[in-house]
């Protein structure tokens, strides 16, 4: 129940509103005009009983900044993986337009700030790219859900109503049949013994370079083939495939591994894993292939799926993708697939 009262003073005449209902706490406003005061009256005790009042009040009661901190203090490190990269666009926000208190905070005005982050300089010179601009928005619009749907501070999020960035077509850059020959030859005789079999198991199985330098001799099992992944990207566990060079280069491994660690390929002075960055740049270099990097040979591994006329799905799961949506780029290369199994099936139904 609303009332109202009127007060007197030197500069005039006010009204001030207390709205009281049960299991609520008092609002209360004060105006100029009756008919503000009424007004407002009238909607907060709808908005109230509505349950939308609470919300909009507890999002002029804090600020950008103060979800920004609570997230990354209590959602944060439950997300070891990215962390350290989403606090600091997390913080980047935060001192773009922290100070807004959250009924404030528009999506024109995260716009704003998206294209300042596009055209912005980093500190190597260069400008963001609509991917990274993507990330930088899709770490506050977390904050924001969480914010909405755990925290009761906002009734929506304002990044529903803001456009991303589009961000070109994935990269698909495979080894040709003579750049991946060179290639190998050029690993064979690295000064570092890990390289050759590393990029064998890239190049067979399609695993990241992370998931292949922090396996354990518990994760393989060279009698029935395959390893077990137990920290992927997409945070599930995976069962890889391992068969033909891929699977002799792990029996040699296993011949010859060190009993003082359970990695595979571990420094030669810690129990860690190895870095073959050095070793990879000048095979890299020795290959004379141009415009090449490591996780190309994860696109190497699903490229020769894709021609040896495996489904997308099929490369899906072999690399470990939740969706089709990440392997629809290499559809082109099972294009003559797709083409001759169209034709068997028209040649059985119709005949030939």
């Amino acid at each position: 129940m609303a009332t109202i009262e009127k007060r007197q003073s030197d500069s005039g005449s006010s009204y001030r509103v207390k709205v009281r209902l049960k299991g609520h706490p008092i609002e209360t406003a004060t105006f100029e005009r009756l008919t503000d005061a009424k007004k407002w009256a009238q909607a907060t005790e709808a908005a109230i009983r509505e349950g939308r009042y609470f919300k909009t009040s507890e999002a002029r009661r804090h600020t950008l900044a103060d979800m920004i901190d609570r997230y990354m203090r209590d959602v944060l490190p439950t997300k070891p993986k990215s962390e350290a990269k989403q606090k600091n666009q997390l913080i980047w926000w935060k001192d773009a337009i922290g100070a807004y208190t959250l009924a404030d905070v528009t999506p024109a005005m995260i716009s704003e700030q998206r294209d300042r982050l596009l055209n912005g300089i980093t500190y190597r010179g260069t400008k963001r790219s609509p991917s990274t601009v993507v990330r930088y928005m899709a770490a506050l619009s977390h904050a924001f859900t969480i914010a909405v749907r755990e925290w009761g501070w906002l009734e929506d999020s304002p990044m529903r109503k803001v456009r991303k960035p589009k961000e070109p077509r994935g990269r698909v850059r495979f080894l040709s049949d003579t750049e991946r020959e060179k290639l190998l030859t050029a690993c064979a005789v690295s000064e570092n013994p890990f390289l050759y079999p590393v990029v064998i198991l890239a190049l067979s199985t399609g695993m990241r370079y992370g998931e292949i330098m922090h396996l354990t001799w518990d994760d393989v099992n060279t009698e029935q083939g395959y390893v077990i992944l137990h920290e992927t990207k997409n945070g599930e566990r995976r069962r890889v495939p391992l068969a033909g060079r891929a699977l002799q280069e792990v029996r040699a491994l296993a011949k010859v591994r060190r009993i003082d660690t359970v990695l595979l390929f571990p420094d030669a002075r810690k129990n860690q894993p190895a870095s073959l960055r050095r070793a990879w740049d000048k095979a890299v270099a020795a290959a004379e292939i141009d415009d090449f990097r490591f996780h190309d040979l994860r696109h190497s591994a699903a490229s020769y799926l894709a021609m040896n006329g495996a489904s997308l799905a099929e490369i899906a799961e072999v690399l470990g993708h939740k969706t089709l949506q990440m392997v629809k780029r290499y559809s082109h290369l099972s294009e003559a697939h797709t083409a001759s199994v169209v034709a068997k099936m028209n040649e059985r139904i119709f005949g030939g």
